[in-house]
C-alpha cells in the first residue's frame, strides 16, 4: 500500500482547473435550464388562457424576483450556449490539447460573465 496517499482527502482545498471548472458549471447550467424551461411554459399558459392571465404574467414580470429569476435563467442559457459552443469546436478538433482546453474554457469564462453581466444591464 502506497502511504504517501492522502488519508483524508478536503475536497475545500481541492483547485479545480478551468476546463473542469468549465465542464461542471455546463451541466449545472443545464440542469436550470431544464427546471426553467418547466416554468416559462406554465406562464406561457396561464397568459394565453385569458386576457387576466396575460395581465397577471405581464406584471409578475414587472417584479425584482421575476426579473431575478430571468436573469438568472438567462445567465444559464449564456453559459450553456457558450460552453456548447467550446465542445463543438473540440469535437471538430479545435482547442484539444491541454493549453488549448484551458484557454477554451477560459474563454468560456470570460466571455460569459461579460454578456451576463450586459444582458443584467439590459434587463434592469
Amino acid at each position: 500500500m502506497n502511504k504517501s496517499r492522502p488519508v483524508n482527502l478536503d475536497i475545500s482545498t481541492i483547485k479545480l482547473p478551468a476546463a473542469a471548472l468549465v465542464s461542471i458549471l455546463h451541466r449545472l447550467s443545464g440542469v436550470v435550464l431544464f427546471a426553467v424551461v418547466a416554468l416559462l411554459l406554465c406562464m406561457l399558459d396561464a397568459s394565453l388562457e385569458s386576457e387576466q392571465g396575460f395581465a397577471d404574467v405581464a406584471a409578475a414580470f414587472s417584479s425584482i424576483p421575476a426579473k431575478l429569476i430571468l436573469w438568472a435563467s438567462l445567465a444559464a442559457l449564456i453559459y450553456h450556449l457558450l460552453a456548447g459552443i467550446r465542445h463543438l469546436f473540440m469535437d471538430m478538433g479545435i482547442g484539444e490539447s491541454l493549453e488549448g482546453g484551458r484557454r477554451g474554457a477560459v474563454a468560456v469564462l470570460v466571455l460569459s460573465a461579460i454578456l451576463i453581466l450586459l444582458v443584467g444591464v439590459w434587463l434592469w
